[in-house]
């Protein structure tokens, strides 16, 4: 196979799992990261392991350790960090096992071998890593879900909601591949007729190549859009309808056939997340 670069992926799991990427496929996450045929040099899974609680519940040590090994079974090198203990000043115990720095330094030092690194985090306690990153002469991409920090979004090169990357999190009806027929997907409203009362939904196809052309009226975009109507939008208190268009919004919606034309609607509109 040719490829055209060379990529390092670095996942922050703890972090994911805890903000919206609980269930996150790895398998599709090395696709997604390989885009535009690129060669993963590295791929860097960062875990927290209670010891203690291993010792006292032998499922928990079961099913992490089957996790780290179907990580390992899928090519990525398994970074484990214990899990302390500590005690604060109200005599409250509290666990932390913080990989952030053994994920930066090995970005930095790893990076002279690649052309784009791909951070799997929302903590901004990344931004200066991604500065250093790029004046090393990488491109940065960020994915993430829930809780991303708005300066490490301003700051990468590409920032991409894991919501939005095709089976990278299942929905409902993931038998149905995603973005045929009466399959579930996620998008974001791009265009909204506040006065007309409907409006487009911009959705990922595939991710193999061409991620920056974001306009489906070029032959080579990845994206395509579905019409909605506003009666098809479920009522919910994270935003207001008057704010659309905004594609900071993340939409799950079912796509079906039109009845008016040969296009695809948007229906059972629900939010998902804000960026």
């Amino acid at each position: 196979m040719y490829y055209t670069s060379t990529v390092g992926l670095y996942v922050d799991v703890a972090n994911i799992a805890m903000n919206g990427g609980y269930g996150m496929r790895y398998d599709v996450l090395r696709e997604f990261a390989c885009h535009d045929a690129a060669d993963a040099i590295r791929l860097n899974a960062y875990v927290a392991f209670d010891v203690e609680r291993s010792r006292e519940n032998p499922a928990y040590r079961e099913k992490t350790n089957n996790f780290y090994d179907t990580l390992r079974d899928l090519g990525y090198k398994v970074i484990q960090k214990n899990v302390k203990r500590y005690i604060d000043e109200e005599g409250n115990e509290f666990a932390k096992a913080n990989s952030d720095l053994d994920m930066a330094v090995d970005a930095l030092l790893q990076s002279s071998a690649l052309t784009r690194v791909v951070l799997v985090t929302g903590d901004g306690d990344f931004l200066q890593v991604v500065r250093a990153l790029q004046n090393k002469g990488c491109r940065v991409e960020v994915l993430a879900f829930d809780n991303v920090s708005s300066e490490l979004r301003r700051e990468v090169d590409v920032f991409m909601s894991g919501y939005l990357v095709p089976n990278l999190l299942p929905v409902k009806n993931s038998n149905i591949e995603w973005a045929e027929v009466n399959s579930t997907i996620r998008g974001c409203c791009y265009e909204y007729k506040q006065d007309r009362g409907f409006g487009f939904m911009r959705y990922l196809l595939n991710f193999k190549e061409n991620l920056w052309i974001t306009d489906t009226r070029h032959n080579d975009s990845p994206y395509k859009t579905a019409y909605f109507h506003a009666s098809n939008l479920e009522h919910s208190t994270h935003y207001d309808v008057g704010e659309l268009p905004d594609r900071s919004i993340i939409f799950e919606f079912d796509l079906i056939r039109s009845s008016r034309n040969e296009g695809l609607e948007a229906r059972n509109i629900r939010y998902i997340s804000r960026l």
